[in-house]
């Protein structure tokens, strides 16, 4: 079967590899849908953390059962979505029901090599059943099960003022399920585009560009001079998350979904005299993976509405360099293995 490997930064390889071998408490998914994520990309560039090359990427994944043994509750050809963060059972973490920071993790397309191939081989307790939603759903369920992993890592209030920064897939995924919570959700980005996204199709009230004034003066103005009581950085840039310190109310909530290689740096003073809450947010559970598919089922959230483009298996490096240096105004892309 053919397999796309990123070999090093910068540098695809189609190749040809073995199929897999169905193993015990496994099943075998003939690939469909591959979302291109922030970690595809950052891999790509070699910017990304816990990475190893050569490396097939992909875990933003939908397909179908085509092979499998002791799948209770699965039938062959269905449609299903993959939870992509493979772990233990045994740890610490995995013993307290946080299997998404499973001390052994292995995600899928990071730590492992990924679902960029025609077929794949995963285990039985990471499926997710389609539940009616199209192959172009399912592999948009993962990057929304981050951001609303990420939201309940806040515990939201209604109508407390929630700052989402980054409006990238994650970013607009953390500010639907923000206003599903019942936040006044405010989006800032310096993409103008993406900002029209949140007040368009996602019907956030409050958008500020950066690049337009004084970002603490508009977040004054908007929450009435209290600042947002949580600060959500959804962009792993490091620029961007320590700037954010200055936006937290006091007795605030500081949540870190996006990721980056640096060490954060803030004033302790100004921390400390707000008795403030720093947390990272990593991955996603299968809670957030239902949340998603019954909000998505039910209309609450729309992530199709934001897939800008679909890119030929064949053609994937070409839409990775358009990415990367910011040729297009994608918002998320997917990868089509074939049609459905």
């Amino acid at each position: 079967m053919k397999a796309l490997v990123c070999m090093a930064p910068g540098k695809f390889e189609y190749r040809e590899i073995s199929d897999p071998v169905l193993e015990q408490d496994h099943v075998i998914i003939k690939i469909s849908r591959i979302g291109i994520c922030g970690t595809d990309l950052h891999a790509y560039e070699g910017i990304q953390p816990f990475f190893k090359y050569p490396r097939i990427l992909g875990h933003e994944l939908s397909g179908q059962i085509i092979a499998g043994n002791h799948v209770e509750g699965f039938e062959l050809g269905e449609a299903v979505t993959i939870i992509p963060y493979f772990s233990c059972g045994k740890c610490i973490a995995c013993l307290s029901g946080k299997s998404n920071c499973c001390v052994n993790i292995q995600v899928c397309g990071v730590h492992i090599d990924g679902g960029m191939t025609e077929y794949l081989s995963v285990p039985s307790y990471s499926l997710v059943h389609g539940d009616g939603l199209s192959m172009k759903e399912l592999a948009l369920i993962e990057p929304q099960a981050i951001g609303a992993h990420g939201i309940r890592r806040a515990h939201l209030k209604v109508n407390e003022y929630v700052l989402i920064v980054g409006a990238g897939p994650i970013g607009l995924g953390a500010a639907e399920y923000a206003r599903i919570a019942g936040s006044n959700v405010i989006v800032m980005d310096i993409q103008e585009y993406r900002l029209s996204i949140c007040k368009e199709k996602l019907s956030i009230q409050h958008v500020i560009n950066p690049s337009d004034g004084d970002v603490r003066e508009k977040l004054m103005e908007i929450t009435h001079g209290n600042m947002p009581t949580v600060v959500i950085d959804a962009t792993g840039n490091l620029n961007a998350i320590n700037h954010s310190f200055d936006y937290l109310a006091h007795g605030g909530r500081y949540i870190l979904i996006g990721l980056q290689k640096g060490f954060i740096e803030f004033s302790h003073p100004e921390f400390h005299k707000r008795e403030a809450t720093l947390k990272s947010s990593r991955n996603a559970t299968r809670e957030d993976f239902e949340h998603v598919i019954q909000s998505m089922k039910t209309g609450k959230a729309n992530p199709v509405s934001y897939l800008t483009d679909s890119v030929k298996f064949d053609r994937v490096p070409g839409k990775f360099i358009s990415l990367i240096n910011h040729e297009s105004d994608a918002v998320k892309s997917m990868i089509e293995m074939y049609d459905v």
